[in-house]
């Protein structure tokens, strides 16, 4: 009877698989269409056929997608509440309501800190970490954005390691420095390649200790640590190595920082929240002017879509500031901008934040 029912389900695949995506037109056709239907509608496309369904879950209907500039960046941040449980919330910034969603499932994922967070195609990685009764881990953990839903990654880390910057770069995940078991892991960094399942570990004396924050530019990776300046090194894909990185620029990275078509703002929040800008003409920092403290909690992070810069401060208090127009709407030398207010009481704590284009 097994047997009978399991031949059954595989004829219903089977039968499915050779019906059109839309009655009487070519595949091609359909999923043009099909992939021109805005993303907040993707889930209720979902429930239409497993073939809808396999079409929007799948790496083909991503890369159309931003292959024809039709992508839309969500912005996911990864929390902490007071109990130390580890989840993600996401904004849609396109939505007419914006406003942040708790993204329910998860998987366990113990009360560690340190972790590193990272977004590469529709899938994002949470990496490493440690906690108080555990060391640091190798675990990688993926959530994929279309299919929302999470899963273990194989290979793990070649490094156990936590307090750890992590990139991307040329389609791979790059974590490095922070602490692990190997008093040597804070000179080393990780290559993840999702696609082939492959890990390879690196090391180069010119990583700097305690980083703070990174950010990628122009094809580098840069990294600060917190000793200033002096504390900053830059990785190029095409050498291999780190070096150090031009004093003038680093002399203003004094926070939390973000690349918008090509051009690194950098929020200092020394005093208040200024944000400030890198000009690559002049190879000075212009600042742009200051953030008002009523709409978000500091410490915040800084995560682009488009040519807006959205600040996500405690409990996903969030600020969004549109580059191209900041300068005209100054007022006193604070900018003038709109805000997304939090919508729940618990508090929160955010641990980092990307974007996620689909």
């Amino acid at each position: 009877m097994a047997c009978i029912v399991e031949e059954t389900e595989r004829s219903d695949e089977s039968n499915e698989t050779q019906i059109a995506l839309l009655s009487g037109v070519p595949d091609d056709i359909s999923k043009s269409c099909l992939a021109r239907v805005p993303r907040e509608y993707h889930m209720a496309m979902k429930c239409v056929s497993r073939r809808w369904r396999d079409f929007v879950c799948s790496d083909e209907l991503c890369d159309y997608r931003n292959k024809f500039n039709l992508g839309e960046s969500w912005i996911y941040a990864l929390c902490r509440d007071i109990s130390g449980g580890v989840f993600l919330h996401m904004l849609n910034p396109f939505s007419s309501r914006r406003s942040w969603k708790r993204i329910h499932e998860y998987p366990y994922i113990p009360m560690r800190e340190g972790m590193g967070f990272a977004a590469l195609g529709k899938r994002l990685f949470v990496l490493g970490g440690c906690g108080w009764l555990e060391d640091a881990t190798d675990e990688v953990y993926c959530y994929d954005a279309a299919m929302n839903t999470w899963c273990d990654v194989v290979p793990p880390l070649s490094t156990k390691r936590c307090y750890f910057a992590s990139e991307t770069l040329d389609g791979k995940i790059m974590a490095i420095g922070g602490l692990g078991l190997n008093p040597n892991a804070k000179r080393t960094w990780d290559i993840y390649d999702p696609l082939t399942r492959t890990c390879k570990s690196c090391s180069d004396v010119n990583i700097v200790p305690e980083i703070e924050d990174s950010f990628v530019m122009d094809g580098r990776i840069y990294i600060r640590g917190g000793g200033g300046g002096s504390s900053s090194a830059v990785y190029s894909a095409s050498s291999g190595i780190w070096e150090r990185m031009d004093d003038d620029m680093a002399s203003g990275w004094r926070g939390p920082a973000v690349v918008v078509a090509d051009d690194l703002y950098v929020l200092d929040q020394t005093f208040g929240a200024t944000l400030t800008m890198w000009c690559k003409e002049t190879r000075m920092w212009i600042r742009i002017g200051k953030l008002s403290q009523l709409v978000m909690k500091q410490p915040c992070r800084l995560v682009s879509v488009g040519n807006s810069i959205f600040v996500i401060g405690k409990d996903c208090s969030t600020v969004v500031i549109d580059v191209e127009n900041v300068r005209k709407t100054t007022m006193n030398g604070v900018m003038v901008c709109s805000s997304i207010p939090k919508t729940w009481d618990d508090d929160i704590d955010v641990i980092s934040c990307k974007s996620v284009a689909i």
